[in-house]
């Protein structure tokens, strides 16, 4: 659907000078202007609804029929204030808005008069004011309808059509009644976006005018839209539309815009802000007046980042003119030239650009290709088939190909389904598609539920040219690039001067402005096909395939290229270790010569330089060093003998993959818990009940359970290690979830399970951190233990009562902030209360014996209060509180608590500690103030995880998870398997299995952070004047305020003579600066780690929980880097090497919240007034601890001075 044959309405020519002139000011909120008109029920119905059956009070639009008067007044009112462009009275002119008060059958009249009146105040006040022009347009809200949410969640109330439709109409009536500009607005959902300009460009075709385009979008506090977009990805799925500007409203006030607003800029369009007058207080008012909007605004202008600016809800004609005034002076943006770079999205935006590498389309969700992939498909196994796609993208490959064509399949039926099931998963909804189908009515069903940018595989000019402009508009139209096979009329092509003749005609006709693709937006698949085929016309296929890649490059700059590897080695099917080297070779050649991307199961690709000598010649001359008989015949024979190696070996080297007839099935499935292998086990426990008539309770209770205590033991012996007891403990997971319907039908094995020893865990009251926690249930788990995990943030009655209600046999609580310690001893204080006898243990980065003994332990005199610092440990010590023992054992631990109390009064009683006048007279005196930041004030920063990975601390990531930190040498390999065979074999063989057990974890978190690498971690900083006295540091905020806060004074006497506190290091007497920062992962990484949890997948949450945790840290120092050198620029000439942060070797320092130097948690609140936590996703609990756990925050001082140390 192609506009471009349609004129432009003439007010277009004055609105486009006039935005390169001046900043231009659309008018404000209609909804705010009407509740204060004050109307009744009755001003709504009006003469004409006075008898209709709903009440129509709050339906704003009705008013342009009912009350006309009035919603002129506000459009005069607006246009007086100096408003250049005023929006219709149609936000909800739709049918589905309109239908909760039944009018939905008029909402082509209704828009239509919103239309009508506002022109006529704009005719009326050029009239009055020839000097100035003012333009109407015509608004179009968001329906109150999310088609991504309405399709994932299987709402059928709504679709893309129907959405289309009901724009179409709103649009049409819109552009008859008089508006120069159609603006979409308050966009929450791409998908929404994409079907209203759609309906749209249908109304303007139908009215034989074009008008300019304008697309708002509304983001959420995380800085997405609602259904889960980041504002790069959603616009890369509107650039088809081509809008005149891309703006944002609603939602914020104008600090919440500041950061989208800025990355809009590269924009070849216009773009603006219309905000809310600030946020909503309680009462849902919005109280920001205008002289401090106006001020904010003022800023934006005089940086040149605004073409248009207005206001959203709460804003008032007053607003209106202090904005006009305030923006008055100020050179509107200069509008950037178009970027010749294709964008595709999901959730997240990808940039097909050689600084991205290579982009690898995963090849598995394929009927065609993989029979695995099929046979679940006809099972109707959605889970499973998505799973294959996550997978995939977990390998490396950056876009999936969908294809779903069987003739056993309704396609357009399993299409729907499955891209709904990959919407909705936090993995595959991230990266864009590629919708691959022989029926075009497939792939159109599939694009009317991708919000996100998708690439369409394929059309061809098979059928002519004709068909294919219209597949082509049509793929255009609904935000989708083509992929174009190179075919025509006479068939497949398949020398280099027939791709030429094809490929040429189908890019002058995809570029014309008939069809209107940009050069980049265009891939060709210049065909790869079979060699080696014995047919002599075959030999040249992959040399001129090659040529063809060279000769797009030359002649057609921008233009992409793709294709399939799969035929290129048909010819030697059957034999995996020849065709994947000669697709890893073939590959290796085409992205030199310039190819884009490929459908390829890369993570079976070997390295190029480790495909045998022999066997790479063989190929190289085959495909285009010296194609034709004798090489193909040489390749051939080589071939012959790989498989006959493989097949005299099968014997000894094929792993089992299922058992021999005659083996143990209980053994089997014992091996399976304890390897914690997936593969085959629903088969194996449906068998064992069907053909072995084995009661599920006692294949838990007897081959599941043995496997579970061997890894136990193995565990405590120290020959298993926590990334293996973690997935030990998922495959026995999925091993009860498959067998509980069977125990239910049963009616069988619930006496038995109440013989475990029962314990209630939680993460305390105030704190969100629990991989600990997570941990210790594992481990309590795979020794026989019914944990009831509470989670965390547990209120300390709700700890007490479930213990009581569920008769536990010991409580354990986790901890990791300062606050966690006293909401440990309230549970001790109520455990005591309540009567209780049983044990509570406690673990966590803060506890420790001496704490435990001294502060919680005499609290619950009654019962014993056990700290535990190693998981590894903790059933073996639970067991002796537990069992014949237990009273010798309480009456043991509690006399050693007693000495450690004794202890630790005499050396209290020994200890010196200064008074605060003492230790002052001992401070640290900064003469000299840090210099001005080059860059005052708060400023929102960026790292990718691609950035942050090659900082990562991998030792603290191996001791999370229990492994050596020395074990952190394997990251440093690079390299062949080989040479990480040589690594661990160089360990001694004691820690071999250790380090075997590392470099499997280090490679599966690698292959997570290539999941995540283009996601980003969110960082702030506040750079601000500020001084100290004494132990105080006083902060200037940006808005004039002060704020106070004490860092506290190091009392006992320091072998240095000092005796600091942090704020020494700013001056008394003169005007200093201080820095603030958070890093964050809130958004995909979080929302990954809540997915993890929610489907109970321990190991997946430990590993994201615990890369999150080095993620941040890294990013932490690449932020202080960069504040460093640019930022604040007090050292310019640093440069950015892992091993100077790991040794902290630059100026300054960046001492965080829970830091030896800064340990009063309560200071996050404070913090918080400078930093803003909530804008960015982060949650405070009552204690101060943040959420995401994955979260840094403190000061960052530049003193040359300054330094780390413990209060």
């Amino acid at each position: 659907m192609n506009l471009s044959a349609l004129p432009y309405k003439d007010s277009f020519t004055a609105l486009c000078e006039a935005a390169r002139k001046r900043v231009l000011i659309i008018d404000g909120a209609m909804g705010t202007m009407v509740m204060n008109l004050g109307l009744t029920e009755n001003d709504f119905r009006g003469d004409r609804f006075a008898d209709h059956p709903l009440p129509l009070s709050g339906c704003n639009d009705i008013l342009s029929i009912t009350q006309p008067d009035k919603i002129m007044s506000v459009h005069r009112a607006y246009l007086d204030a100096g408003a250049d462009i005023i929006e219709t009275n149609s936000f909800n002119a739709n049918r589905y808005s309109l239908a909760d008060y039944g009018i939905d059958n008029i909402s082509g009249e209704i828009a239509f008069e919103a239309a009508a009146i506002a022109r006529r105040s704009a005719d009326d006040f050029m009239s009055a004011n020839p000097d100035r022009t003012v333009w109407v347009a015509g608004s179009i809200g968001p329906s109150g309808k999310s088609l991504t949410m309405a399709s994932t969640l299987g709402d059928t109330s709504a679709d893309f059509d129907s959405l289309a439709d009901t724009v179409r109409i709103q649009a049409f009536n819109l552009i008859k009644g008089g508006a120069d500009i159609i603006i979409i607005e308050t966009c929450f959902d791409a998908l929404n976006a994409k079907a209203a300009a759609f309906g749209v460009m249908q109304a303007m075709k139908q009215a034989e005018i074009r008008l300019p385009i304008i697309i708002s979008v509304t983001l959420t506090e995380a800085g997405r839209t609602l259904s889960g977009m980041t504002l790069e990805a959603f616009t890369a799925a509107i650039a088809h539309i081509g809008p005149w500007a891309v703006s944002l409203n609603c939602g914020f006030g104008v600090d919440g815009m500041i950061s989208p607003l800025k990355s809009l800029q590269t924009l070849p369009c216009a773009t603006g802000i219309y905000p809310n007058a600030g946020l909503p207080d309680e009462m849902g008012c919005y109280r920001e007046l205008p002289a401090d909007m106006a001020e904010k605004i003022r800023r934006l202008g005089e940086k040149r980042l605004l073409n248009f600016v207005g206001g959203c809800c709460g804003t008032t004609p007053d607003h209106i003119r202090a904005i006009a005034d305030a923006v008055s002076g100020c050179d509107p943006r200069a509008i950037p030239s178009m970027t010749p770079v294709l964008r595709l999205s999901g959730l997240e935006v990808l940039e097909v650009v050689p600084e991205n590498n290579f982009l690898n389309v995963g090849e598995r969700c394929n009927v065609a290709g993989s029979r695995k992939f099929l046979r679940l498909v006809k099972e109707g196994n959605i889970e499973a088939t998505v799973a294959i796609a996550r997978e995939q993208i977990e390998s490396g490959a950056r876009v999936l190909d969908i294809n779903l064509d069987d003739a056993m399949l309704d396609a357009r039926a399993e299409m729907k389904k499955f891209v709904r099931a990959l919407s909705s998963d936090p993995v595959t909804s991230a990266v864009p598609l590629m919708i691959d189908s022989s029926d075009f009515n497939v792939i159109i069903d599939a694009l009317t539920l991708l919000q996100g940018r998708a690439i369409v595989n394929s059309i061809s000019l098979k059928e002519g040219e004709q068909p294919f402009i219209e597949k082509a508009c049509l793929i255009k139209a609904y935000g989708a690039v083509p992929v174009v096979m190179a075919f025509d009329e006479s068939g497949q092509a398949t020398t280099l001067q027939r791709r030429q003749e094809i490929l040429s005609r189908a890019y002058d006709l995809l570029t014309s402005p008939h069809v209107g693709f940009h050069p980049w937006e265009i891939i060709f698949d210049p065909n790869i096909l079979a060699v080696a085929t014995g047919i002599p016309e075959h030999d040249n296929l992959a040399a001129d395939c090659l040529d063809s890649i060279s000769w797009i490059k030359e002649n057609m700059p921008g233009v992409k290229v793709s294709g399939g590897l799969s035929n290129l080695s048909f010819s030697f099917r059957g034999n995996n270790k020849v065709r994947e080297a000669m697709h890893a070779l073939f590959l290796n050649r085409a992205i030199s010569l310039g190819m884009d991307m490929a459908i390829v199961n890369a993570s079976s690709l070997p390295a190029v330089d480790e495909i045998p000598t022999e066997l790479h010649e063989a190929i190289e001359d085959v495909l285009w060093r010296n194609p034709g008989h004798d090489a193909s015949e040489r390749l051939i024979a080589i071939a012959s003998r790989i498989l006959e190696e493989k097949n005299s070996t099968t014997g000894t080297t094929e792993t089992i993959s299922a058992p021999c007839p005659d083996s143990d099935p209980a053994k089997i499935l014992s091996d399976k818990i304890i390897r914690g292998d997936l593969d085959r086990l629903k088969d194996l426990l449906e068998d064992e009940i069907n053909l072995h008539a084995a009661k599920a309770i006692d294949i838990i209770n007897g081959p599941l359970m043995d496997g579970m205590n061997t890894v136990g033991r193995l565990f405590g012996e120290g020959r298993m290690f926590l990334p293996q007891v973690v997935r030990s403990a998922r495959a026995m997971k999925e091993a009860v979830d498959i067998l509980s319907p069977y125990i239910e039908a049963d009616n069988s094995g619930s006496s038995s399970q109440n013989q475990k020893p029962r314990m209630v865990l939680a993460t305390v009251k105030g704190d969100v951190h629990d991989i600990g926690k997570n941990i210790v249930s594992v481990i309590m788990r795979c020794n026989g233990w019914d944990i009831i995990d509470l989670g965390v943030m547990v209120e300390p009655d709700k700890i007490i009562n479930e213990a009581r209600l569920s008769k536990a046999d010991a409580i354990g609580v986790s901890g990791l902030i300062t606050p966690s310690l006293g909401e440990m001893v309230r549970i001790a204080e109520m455990m005591q209360e309540s009567g209780m006898k049983m044990p509570l243990f406690v673990g966590g980065a803060t506890t420790s014996d001496l704490h435990t003994a001294v502060k919680i332990a005499p609290a619950y005199p009654d019962g014993a209060v056990i700290h535990t610092t190693d998981a590894a440990i903790l059933p073996g010590v639970a067991a002796q509180f537990l069992g014949d023992s237990q009273c010798r054992t309480i009456s043991e631990h509690l006399g050693q608590q007693q000495k450690m109390r004794d202890d630790y009064e005499e050396r209290l009683k020994a200890r010196t500690t200064l008074s605060i006048e003492e230790a002052r007279a001992r401070r640290h005196v900064t003469s000299k103030p840090s210099p001005r930041p080059l860059n005052p004030g708060i400023t929102d920063l960026y790292v990718s995880v691609e950035q942050a990975t090659p900082y990562i601390n991998w030792r603290a990531f191996l001791s999370a998870w229990q492994l050596p930190p020395s074990l952190a040498s394997l990251t440093d390999v690079d390299g062949c398997d080989h040479c990480r065979a040589q690594w661990l074999a160089a360990i001694p063989e004691s820690d071999r299995g250790r380090a075997a057990e590392a470099m499997q974890l280090v490679k599966e978190a690698r292959r997570r952070l290539a999941v995540m690498s283009k996601n980003n971690i969110q960082a702030r900083v506040a750079l601000l004047s500020a001084r100290s006295a004494n132990e105080t540091v006083t902060v200037n905020l940006p808005d004039r305020k002060n704020i106070s806060f004490t860092t506290p004074r190091r009392l006992s006497p320091s072998q240095s003579g000092r005796q600091l506190a942090l704020a020494d290091f700013l001056t008394s007497d003169m005007p200093d600066y201080a820095g603030f920062f958070f890093v964050t992962t809130t958004g995909p990484i979080a929302q990954a780690i809540d997915l993890a949890k929610r489907r109970g997948d321990d190991y997946e949450t430990l590993l994201l929980q615990s890369i999150a945790d080095r993620l941040v840290e890294a990013a932490t120092e690449i932020i202080h880097f960069r504040v460093r050198s640019s930022l604040w620029g007090y050292a310019p000439l640093e440069t950015l090497d892992p091993t100077t942060f790991m040794a902290h070797k630059y100026r300054g320092i960046r001492p965080a919240i829970g830091y030896p130097s800064l340990p009063d948690q309560s200071l996050v609140f404070d913090f918080d007034k400078i930093l803003d936590y909530s804008s960015a996703g982060i949650d405070i609990t009552e204690n101060g601890a943040l959420s995401p756990q994955a979260t840094t925050t403190g000061m960052m001082l530049a003193s040359p001075e300054a330094c780390y140390f413990a209060v």
